[in-house]
């Protein structure tokens, strides 16, 4: 059968930078793209999670690269940036998936710290990233970048305002970048997770987690990690061209559910 388009549906060739790869949804991310054929550069706090997931990557013949920083440190993460785009020679694909979660009321004596740290890992964190990568972003043939926001970056939950404030600096940056960057050619898009199975959700008791998927989303369950790379990846093709700025909801329906 011939081909009805010559888009390329492959990242096989890519290099990859992903931030928070050493567990949750930066883990599954690094893996998949691996599995595509990318080559994956790891930056995290945690060494022995990257580790873990770089020694996954070359046992299936794929090149990792082990980057542990401080995603709240700009210094820290912008120089682990260059050290991946120098060592790969190129950067095609960037995955700002760092986050954590400080739940606290605006009263608390930890909320100006709660703040600084949520601000620095899951918004400044992220244009850090991309200003270090440009120059090699700016000569890749398909350049992507995709910020792991929220669905708190469309909506609020109660005494978690560091948290959905980041999330909404998240998506605005996203929207404001991929204007900015567009006419170089590089798409910047955003994906809004809803409730998944990560390492923020795995104290909250398996009952419990039933109950919210029951009530909030249309799936009636919480998500894995892996559905989340797998939109990550749909984002970063080369044939994934014209759309840019766009906020993706990967929820299982909760922002759409009103009953």
């Amino acid at each position: 059968m011939t081909s009805f388009s010559n888009l390329s549906r492959s990242i096989a060739g890519s290099t990859a930078i992903v931030t928070g790869a050493a567990s949750g949804m930066g883990r599954a991310t690094a893996l998949l793209f691996a599995n595509e054929g990318a080559k994956v550069a790891l930056i995290d706090i945690n060494e022995t999670g990257l580790r873990e997931v770089a020694n996954k990557i070359e046992s299936g013949g794929c090149e990792a690269l082990v980057l542990p920083a401080d995603c709240g440190n700009q210094e820290a993460l912008s120089a682990a940036v260059v050290t991946a785009a120098k060592h790969f020679g190129r950067v095609d694909i960037i995955v700002n998936n760092a986050g954590l979660s400080l739940i606290g009321a605006l009263t608390d004596a930890s909320y100006d710290a709660n703040w600084e740290i949520s601000m620095a890992v899951m918004a400044s964190a992220q244009q850090w990233v991309v200003r270090a990568a440009l120059p090699w972003l700016e000569l890749a043939p398909h350049p992507r970048v995709v910020n792991i926001a929220s669905t708190e970056a469309l909506g609020a939950t109660n005494y978690n305002s560091a948290y959905v404030a980041a999330k909404h600096a998240s998506l605005g940056l996203t929207r404001a970048l991929a204007i900015e960057l567009g006419k170089k050619g590089i798409t910047v898009n955003a994906i809004c997770p809803g409730p998944i199975r990560t390492g923020i959700t795995a104290e909250i008791p398996e009952e419990h987690k039933q109950i919210y998927a029951n009530r909030r989303t249309a799936l009636r369950r919480y998500g894995e990690p892996e559905e989340v790379a797998h939109i990550t990846l749909s984002l970063v093709l080369p044939a994934a061209s014209f759309i840019t700025g766009a906020a993706i909801p990967v929820d299982g329906g909760l922002v759409i559910r009103n009953a």
